[in-house]
Protein backbone atom coordinates (compact mmCIF):
# COMPACT_ATOMS: atom_id res chain seq x y z
CA UNK A 1 0.00 0.00 0.00
CA UNK A 2 1.38 3.48 -0.97
CA UNK A 3 0.54 6.55 0.80
CA UNK A 4 0.79 9.83 -1.29
CA UNK A 5 1.13 13.27 0.12
CA UNK A 6 0.54 16.67 -1.51
CA UNK A 7 1.02 19.95 0.39
CA UNK A 8 0.80 23.88 -1.04
CA UNK A 9 2.80 25.76 1.44
CA UNK A 10 2.99 29.50 1.27
CA UNK A 11 6.10 30.98 2.83
CA UNK A 12 6.40 35.16 3.66
CA UNK A 13 9.85 36.24 3.55
CA UNK A 14 11.97 33.41 4.08
CA UNK A 15 15.56 31.59 3.56
CA UNK A 16 14.19 28.57 4.62
CA UNK A 17 16.67 26.51 3.05
CA UNK A 18 20.04 28.23 1.96
CA UNK A 19 23.50 27.51 -0.38
CA UNK A 20 26.57 27.64 -0.07
CA UNK A 21 26.32 31.48 -0.78
CA UNK A 22 23.53 31.72 2.12
CA UNK A 23 21.10 32.25 -0.60
CA UNK A 24 17.89 30.51 -1.18
CA UNK A 25 18.11 27.43 -2.71
CA UNK A 26 16.49 27.57 -6.54
CA UNK A 27 15.58 25.05 -9.60
CA UNK A 28 14.95 26.20 -12.89
CA UNK A 29 11.92 24.51 -14.42
CA UNK A 30 9.75 24.92 -16.96
CA UNK A 31 12.03 27.67 -18.18
CA UNK A 32 11.57 29.75 -14.99
CA UNK A 33 13.62 29.93 -11.96
CA UNK A 34 11.51 28.77 -8.72
CA UNK A 35 11.99 28.59 -4.79
CA UNK A 36 13.19 25.07 -3.90
CA UNK A 37 13.47 23.77 -0.48
CA UNK A 38 15.81 20.42 -0.14
CA UNK A 39 14.33 17.45 0.39
CA UNK A 40 16.88 16.80 3.19
CA UNK A 41 15.69 19.35 4.69
CA UNK A 42 12.26 18.40 4.89
CA UNK A 43 12.75 15.08 5.86
CA UNK A 44 15.45 16.98 9.07
CA UNK A 45 12.51 19.24 9.98
CA UNK A 46 10.36 15.82 9.89
CA UNK A 47 12.42 13.72 11.92
CA UNK A 48 12.43 16.47 14.38
CA UNK A 49 8.70 16.30 15.13
CA UNK A 50 8.43 12.67 15.77
CA UNK A 51 8.62 12.66 19.15
CA UNK A 52 5.65 14.63 19.55
CA UNK A 53 3.23 12.88 16.95
CA UNK A 54 3.43 9.18 18.75
CA UNK A 55 6.55 8.01 18.60
CA UNK A 56 8.95 6.95 21.58
CA UNK A 57 12.74 7.88 21.84
CA UNK A 58 13.69 4.11 21.93
CA UNK A 59 11.40 4.07 18.31
CA UNK A 60 13.68 6.65 16.78
CA UNK A 61 17.11 6.85 15.46
CA UNK A 62 20.64 9.14 15.59
CA UNK A 63 22.70 10.56 12.82
CA UNK A 64 25.77 10.97 14.23
CA UNK A 65 29.79 10.66 14.24
CA UNK A 66 30.06 10.59 17.86
CA UNK A 67 29.00 7.35 18.74
CA UNK A 68 32.62 7.39 21.07
CA UNK A 69 32.55 10.66 22.92
CA UNK A 70 28.99 9.52 23.55
CA UNK A 71 29.86 5.68 24.91
CA UNK A 72 32.88 7.03 26.76
CA UNK A 73 31.02 9.01 28.37
CA UNK A 74 28.45 6.59 29.93
CA UNK A 75 31.77 4.49 30.74
CA UNK A 76 32.68 7.20 33.03
CA UNK A 77 31.08 7.16 36.74
CA UNK A 78 29.59 10.38 37.84
CA UNK A 79 29.34 13.73 36.44
CA UNK A 80 32.64 14.10 34.91
CA UNK A 81 34.59 13.85 32.38
CA UNK A 82 35.59 11.24 30.29
CA UNK A 83 39.77 10.36 30.32
CA UNK A 84 42.16 9.32 27.99
CA UNK A 85 41.34 5.48 29.36
CA UNK A 86 37.96 5.92 28.42
CA UNK A 87 38.13 7.26 24.81
CA UNK A 88 41.23 4.26 24.50
CA UNK A 89 38.74 1.40 25.53
CA UNK A 90 35.74 2.84 23.15
CA UNK A 91 38.46 3.77 20.21
CA UNK A 92 39.98 -0.06 20.23
CA UNK A 93 36.14 -1.36 20.35
CA UNK A 94 35.61 0.77 17.40
CA UNK A 95 38.18 -0.01 15.06
CA UNK A 96 38.02 -4.27 16.23
CA UNK A 97 34.22 -3.86 14.96
CA UNK A 98 35.68 -2.28 11.68
CA UNK A 99 34.23 1.65 12.34
CA UNK A 100 37.36 3.92 10.95
CA UNK A 101 38.20 6.70 13.07
CA UNK A 102 39.45 10.07 12.34
CA UNK A 103 41.60 11.86 14.60
CA UNK A 104 38.99 13.85 16.62
CA UNK A 105 37.87 10.51 17.32
CA UNK A 106 35.13 10.73 15.36
CA UNK A 107 33.37 8.03 12.70
CA UNK A 108 34.60 8.65 9.13
CA UNK A 109 31.02 9.25 8.11
CA UNK A 110 27.91 10.22 9.73
CA UNK A 111 26.22 7.39 10.49
CA UNK A 112 22.14 6.59 11.04
CA UNK A 113 22.09 4.07 14.07
CA UNK A 114 19.21 3.46 17.01
CA UNK A 115 19.03 5.36 19.75
CA UNK A 116 20.34 2.37 21.73
CA UNK A 117 23.24 2.02 19.70
CA UNK A 118 25.28 4.13 22.78
CA UNK A 119 24.13 1.60 25.25
CA UNK A 120 25.22 -1.50 23.43
CA UNK A 121 28.33 0.16 22.61
CA UNK A 122 28.90 0.80 26.47
CA UNK A 123 28.33 -2.15 27.75
CA UNK A 124 30.63 -4.31 25.13
CA UNK A 125 33.40 -2.01 26.63
CA UNK A 126 32.34 -2.10 30.13
CA UNK A 127 32.39 -6.04 29.85
CA UNK A 128 35.94 -6.34 28.06
CA UNK A 129 37.11 -3.14 29.89
CA UNK A 130 40.77 -4.82 30.69
CA UNK A 131 41.04 -6.75 27.39
CA UNK A 132 40.02 -3.82 25.13
CA UNK A 133 42.32 -1.52 27.21
CA UNK A 134 45.40 -3.89 26.70
CA UNK A 135 44.46 -3.99 22.98
CA UNK A 136 44.56 -0.29 22.94
CA UNK A 137 47.85 -0.19 24.28
CA UNK A 138 49.56 -3.06 22.03
CA UNK A 139 47.71 -1.27 18.64
CA UNK A 140 49.77 1.92 20.31
CA UNK A 141 53.03 0.59 20.02
CA UNK A 142 52.72 -1.25 16.78
CA UNK A 143 51.93 1.93 14.60
CA UNK A 144 53.27 2.33 11.56
CA UNK A 145 55.88 5.19 10.83
CA UNK A 146 52.39 7.42 9.64
CA UNK A 147 50.83 7.11 12.64
CA UNK A 148 48.01 4.59 11.69
CA UNK A 149 47.39 1.85 13.86
CA UNK A 150 47.88 -1.61 11.90
CA UNK A 151 43.96 -3.65 11.53
CA UNK A 152 43.01 -6.56 13.66
CA UNK A 153 40.72 -9.33 12.50
CA UNK A 154 37.45 -8.47 14.44
CA UNK A 155 36.20 -10.75 17.12
CA UNK A 156 32.80 -12.95 16.75
CA UNK A 157 31.84 -10.76 19.66
CA UNK A 158 32.98 -7.79 18.49
CA UNK A 159 31.38 -8.96 14.86
CA UNK A 160 27.61 -9.39 17.17
CA UNK A 161 28.40 -5.73 18.95
CA UNK A 162 28.61 -3.82 15.58
CA UNK A 163 25.56 -6.09 14.01
CA UNK A 164 23.45 -4.77 17.18
CA UNK A 165 24.71 -1.39 16.97
CA UNK A 166 23.37 -0.90 13.12
CA UNK A 167 20.43 -2.84 13.80
CA UNK A 168 18.20 -0.89 11.98
CA UNK A 169 14.85 -2.72 13.13
CA UNK A 170 12.29 -0.79 15.04
CA UNK A 171 14.12 2.44 14.42
CA UNK A 172 11.03 4.28 12.36
CA UNK A 173 13.60 7.28 11.36
CA UNK A 174 15.81 4.26 9.45
CA UNK A 175 13.09 2.28 8.20
CA UNK A 176 11.33 5.39 6.72
CA UNK A 177 14.26 7.10 5.32
CA UNK A 178 16.76 4.07 4.74
CA UNK A 179 20.27 4.41 5.03
CA UNK A 180 23.75 3.72 3.11
CA UNK A 181 26.48 2.46 5.12
CA UNK A 182 29.62 2.40 3.04
CA UNK A 183 31.90 0.07 4.05
CA UNK A 184 29.07 -2.89 4.26
CA UNK A 185 26.26 -2.67 2.50
CA UNK A 186 24.53 -6.01 4.27
CA UNK A 187 23.64 -2.60 6.68
CA UNK A 188 22.19 -0.65 3.86
CA UNK A 189 18.18 -0.13 3.87
CA UNK A 190 15.40 0.86 1.42
CA UNK A 191 13.87 4.05 2.22
CA UNK A 192 10.07 3.06 2.37
CA UNK A 193 9.31 6.82 1.89
CA UNK A 194 10.57 9.10 -1.10
CA UNK A 195 10.64 13.20 -0.54
CA UNK A 196 10.47 15.15 -3.41
CA UNK A 197 12.31 18.59 -3.09
CA UNK A 198 9.66 21.08 -2.55
CA UNK A 199 9.49 23.75 -5.23
CA UNK A 200 7.55 26.94 -5.57
CA UNK A 201 4.58 26.74 -8.08
CA UNK A 202 5.23 30.34 -9.79
CA UNK A 203 8.75 31.64 -10.51
CA UNK A 204 10.71 33.47 -8.05
CA UNK A 205 13.24 36.18 -7.67
CA UNK A 206 15.89 36.60 -4.80
CA UNK A 207 16.19 39.92 -2.70
CA UNK A 208 17.99 40.85 0.32
CA UNK A 209 17.33 42.76 3.48
CA UNK A 210 20.04 45.40 4.53
CA UNK A 211 19.91 45.64 8.35
CA UNK A 212 22.53 47.45 10.96
CA UNK A 213 22.57 47.34 14.47
CA UNK A 214 23.41 49.77 17.09
CA UNK A 215 25.63 49.47 19.90
CA UNK A 216 23.62 49.67 22.94
CA UNK A 217 25.72 51.08 25.45
CA UNK A 218 27.08 53.79 22.94
CA UNK A 219 27.23 57.48 23.33
CA UNK A 220 24.42 59.79 22.60
CA UNK A 221 27.18 62.30 20.12
CA UNK A 222 28.38 59.29 18.37
CA UNK A 223 26.48 58.51 15.23
CA UNK A 224 26.50 55.58 13.21
CA UNK A 225 25.65 51.61 12.86
CA UNK A 226 27.80 49.25 14.81
CA UNK A 227 27.35 46.31 12.55
CA UNK A 228 26.03 46.19 9.18
CA UNK A 229 24.78 43.29 6.46
CA UNK A 230 22.79 41.99 4.08
CA UNK A 231 20.62 38.71 4.58
CA UNK A 232 18.76 37.05 1.02
CA UNK A 233 15.10 35.99 1.00
CA UNK A 234 12.45 35.17 -1.18
CA UNK A 235 8.66 34.58 -0.36
CA UNK A 236 7.23 31.57 -2.22
CA UNK A 237 3.95 29.54 -3.02
CA UNK A 238 5.41 25.57 -2.61
CA UNK A 239 4.83 22.35 -4.08
CA UNK A 240 5.53 19.31 -1.78
CA UNK A 241 5.29 15.73 -2.60
CA UNK A 242 6.06 12.80 -0.60
CA UNK A 243 4.80 9.41 -0.92
CA UNK A 244 5.16 5.89 1.70
CA UNK A 245 4.94 2.64 1.12
CA UNK A 246 3.88 0.70 3.93
CA UNK A 247 4.83 -2.88 2.63
CA UNK A 248 8.27 -1.62 2.66
CA UNK A 249 7.67 -0.02 6.27
CA UNK A 250 6.99 -3.21 7.49
CA UNK A 251 9.55 -5.00 6.28
CA UNK A 252 12.17 -2.24 7.51
CA UNK A 253 10.77 -2.41 10.64
CA UNK A 254 10.74 -6.14 11.54
CA UNK A 255 12.57 -7.72 8.95
CA UNK A 256 10.56 -9.84 5.61
CA UNK A 257 9.05 -12.93 6.92
CA UNK A 258 8.09 -11.63 10.71
CA UNK A 259 4.85 -12.22 12.27
CA UNK A 260 3.81 -9.30 13.67
CA UNK A 261 2.15 -9.32 17.23
CA UNK A 262 -0.11 -6.77 19.06
CA UNK A 263 2.64 -4.21 20.02
CA UNK A 264 4.52 -4.51 16.12
CA UNK A 265 0.93 -3.58 14.65
CA UNK A 266 0.63 -0.84 16.80
CA UNK A 267 4.14 0.60 16.18
CA UNK A 268 3.32 -0.06 12.19
CA UNK A 269 0.30 2.16 12.66
CA UNK A 270 2.11 4.60 14.67
CA UNK A 271 4.93 4.88 12.08
CA UNK A 272 2.50 5.90 9.66
CA UNK A 273 0.49 8.36 11.67
CA UNK A 274 4.12 10.19 12.58
CA UNK A 275 5.07 10.15 9.01
CA UNK A 276 1.57 11.97 7.69
CA UNK A 277 1.39 14.28 10.45
CA UNK A 278 5.16 15.53 10.82
CA UNK A 279 5.09 15.99 7.14
CA UNK A 280 2.34 18.25 7.39
CA UNK A 281 3.43 20.05 10.25
CA UNK A 282 7.43 19.91 8.76
CA UNK A 283 8.71 23.84 8.27
CA UNK A 284 12.41 24.34 7.86
CA UNK A 285 14.36 25.73 10.72
CA UNK A 286 16.36 28.29 8.27
CA UNK A 287 16.12 31.95 9.41
CA UNK A 288 13.09 31.47 11.20
CA UNK A 289 14.38 33.33 14.17
CA UNK A 290 14.76 36.55 12.25
CA UNK A 291 11.82 35.91 9.91
CA UNK A 292 9.40 33.35 11.71
CA UNK A 293 7.89 32.05 8.19
CA UNK A 294 5.85 29.91 10.44
CA UNK A 295 2.81 28.68 8.02
CA UNK A 296 0.86 25.43 7.49
CA UNK A 297 0.20 24.23 3.93
CA UNK A 298 -3.21 25.61 2.91
CA UNK A 299 -4.33 23.07 0.47
CA UNK A 300 -3.85 18.88 1.44
CA UNK A 301 -4.36 16.20 -1.21
CA UNK A 302 -3.36 12.43 -0.16
CA UNK A 303 -4.04 9.33 -2.01
CA UNK A 304 -4.09 5.78 -0.97
CA UNK A 305 -2.80 3.48 -3.68
CA UNK A 306 -3.01 -0.26 -4.33
CA UNK A 307 0.71 0.78 -6.65
CA UNK A 308 2.11 3.69 -8.64
CA UNK A 309 3.10 7.06 -7.66
CA UNK A 310 1.98 9.96 -8.92
CA UNK A 311 4.45 13.37 -8.27
CA UNK A 312 2.15 16.57 -9.74
CA UNK A 313 4.62 18.80 -10.21
CA UNK A 314 3.90 19.26 -13.54
CA UNK A 315 0.48 20.96 -12.64
CA UNK A 316 2.67 23.70 -12.36
CA UNK A 317 5.52 23.34 -15.52
CA UNK A 318 4.20 26.81 -16.45
CA UNK A 319 4.31 29.02 -13.38
CA UNK A 320 1.57 29.87 -12.14
CA UNK A 321 0.71 33.93 -13.05
CA UNK A 322 0.02 37.33 -11.34
CA UNK A 323 -2.01 37.49 -8.38
CA UNK A 324 -4.43 34.74 -6.32
CA UNK A 325 -1.27 32.13 -6.46
CA UNK A 326 -2.81 29.71 -3.91
CA UNK A 327 -6.32 29.60 -5.76
CA UNK A 328 -5.08 28.89 -9.07
CA UNK A 329 -2.07 26.10 -7.46
CA UNK A 330 -4.78 24.28 -5.75
CA UNK A 331 -6.94 24.21 -9.19
CA UNK A 332 -3.99 23.49 -10.83
CA UNK A 333 -3.04 20.50 -8.77
CA UNK A 334 -6.74 19.04 -8.69
CA UNK A 335 -7.20 19.23 -12.22
CA UNK A 336 -3.84 17.74 -13.16
CA UNK A 337 -4.71 14.70 -11.03
CA UNK A 338 -8.20 14.58 -12.40
CA UNK A 339 -6.79 13.87 -15.52
CA UNK A 340 -4.13 11.76 -14.77
CA UNK A 341 -7.03 9.90 -13.17
CA UNK A 342 -8.62 9.73 -16.32
CA UNK A 343 -6.07 9.02 -18.79
CA UNK A 344 -4.37 6.24 -16.84
CA UNK A 345 -7.20 5.02 -14.63
CA UNK A 346 -7.58 5.05 -11.32
CA UNK A 347 -8.40 1.06 -10.09
CA UNK A 348 -5.44 1.12 -7.86
CA UNK A 349 -6.65 3.78 -5.97
CA UNK A 350 -8.23 3.27 -2.54
CA UNK A 351 -8.81 6.78 -1.44
CA UNK A 352 -8.71 9.99 -1.71
CA UNK A 353 -8.53 13.24 0.71
CA UNK A 354 -8.34 16.63 0.01
CA UNK A 355 -9.08 20.17 2.14
CA UNK A 356 -8.35 23.65 1.57
CA UNK A 357 -8.36 26.73 3.46
CA UNK A 358 -9.12 28.96 0.90
CA UNK A 359 -10.10 27.01 -2.37
CA UNK A 360 -13.30 26.05 -3.56
CA UNK A 361 -13.14 22.71 -3.46
CA UNK A 362 -17.02 22.43 -4.53
CA UNK A 363 -15.72 24.51 -7.26
CA UNK A 364 -13.20 22.75 -8.90
CA UNK A 365 -16.02 19.47 -8.78
CA UNK A 366 -14.07 17.34 -6.05
CA UNK A 367 -16.06 15.22 -5.04
CA UNK A 368 -17.74 15.30 -1.95
CA UNK A 369 -16.82 11.81 -0.40
CA UNK A 370 -13.61 12.75 -0.88
CA UNK A 371 -13.73 16.27 0.60
CA UNK A 372 -12.44 16.62 4.30
CA UNK A 373 -13.41 19.62 6.60
CA UNK A 374 -10.54 19.83 8.99
CA UNK A 375 -7.04 17.97 9.54
CA UNK A 376 -8.15 15.33 12.03
CA UNK A 377 -10.82 14.08 9.58
CA UNK A 378 -8.01 14.26 6.68
CA UNK A 379 -5.82 11.92 8.48
CA UNK A 380 -8.69 9.93 9.78
CA UNK A 381 -9.05 9.15 5.65
CA UNK A 382 -6.04 8.73 4.75
CA UNK A 383 -5.27 6.45 7.33
CA UNK A 384 -8.43 4.34 7.36
CA UNK A 385 -7.86 3.83 3.60
CA UNK A 386 -4.29 2.69 4.62
CA UNK A 387 -5.27 -0.07 7.33
CA UNK A 388 -8.34 -1.10 5.33
CA UNK A 389 -6.06 -1.53 2.56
Amino acid sequence: MIIELHLLQSFPTSNLNRDDLGQPKTVTFGGALRGRVSSQSLKKAARSLFPEVGLAEGETAWRTKRLLLQAAHELTPGEGEPGEEEHAIVREALQQMGFGLDTNDLTEYLLFVGTGAVDDLAAFCRDHRERLLTDAEARKKEQNSKGAPKKKKATDEAKKVADRILDARRAVDIALFGRMVADNKDFNVDAASQVAHALSTHSVASEFDFYTAVDDLKPDDEAGADMMGTVDFNAACYYRYANLDTGQLRHNLFGKEAKLDEDDEDLLKRAVSAWLNAFIRAVPSGKQNSMAALTMPDTLLAVVRDSGTWNLANAFLDPVPGKGVMGTSTERMWQHFTRLRSFYGDEEIRTVAMASLSGDLDGLQVPQGEQVGNLRKFTEAVLGGAVRG
